[in-house]
């Protein structure tokens, strides 16, 4: 630690002010910002990094993250916290919008849970662009064809239904045993599933 005193002349007389009697130079940092920032944006995330001095540091360090479209004002940039000293964050790529270009930056300050060390936050980094890359665009066809197959099974057992309560109205109707005319519906109905199972495939 030291004492850190100013001393001055007025009006003749010299004087001494005592300004920190014990100063420790570790509980008033400043650090540099950190250096390289880089991104690399998917369909799915967008995964920033970056490099700090000095390293020895680096294991009690705490960032904050500022991001915003390249076209807006830093005032009204979305920040986020890190919960941990590495650095790095994956952001789900939710939060961009597609064929938007934007930019982060980041700064670091001492873990306000460090007793050796304490800092006041960095200035902020030089940025980093990205864009987050285009969902690949399922194709018309294989679409058509997964839709069909969804509706296959509640249109068949809606069928079903139908053939089973027409099939017993009808032998009310008639005098005719019904064990005769359901299975007939039956067959044709089935036959009709193979070919629609054959289209599908």
């Amino acid at each position: 630690g030291y004492r850190v005193a100013l001393q001055g002349n007025f009006f003749g007389h010299n004087h001494t002010y005592v300004t920190f009697p014990e100063y420790n130079p570790r509980k008033h940092i400043k650090l540099d910002p950190p250096l390289n920032i880089q991104s690399n944006a998917t369909a799915s995330k967008c995964h920033i990094w970056w490099s700090v001095v000095p390293w020895y540091l680096a294991e009690i360090l705490q960032y904050e993250l500022q991001y915003k479209e390249y076209s807006m004002s830093w005032e009204v940039a979305l920040n986020k916290t890190l919960p941990s000293s590495l650095p790095q964050i994956e952001i789900e790529a939710t939060e961009f919008r597609s064929g938007i270009t934007y930019t982060a930056r980041v700064r670091c300050k001492v873990s306000e849970n460090e007793n050796s060390y304490h800092s006041q936050w960095s200035e902020w980094s030089q940025t980093a662009v990205f864009q987050r890359a285009d969902v690949p665009k399922v194709s018309e066809k294989i679409l058509n064809t997964k839709t069909m197959q969804y509706l296959f099974i509640p249109l068949s057992f809606g069928t079903l239904l139908y053939l089973f309560w027409s099939c017993k109205l009808s032998s009310r109707r008639q005098k005719g045993s019904p064990a005769l005319t359901f299975p007939h519906q039956l067959l044709s109905f089935s036959h009709s599933i193979v070919c629609t199972m054959g289209i599908l495939r």
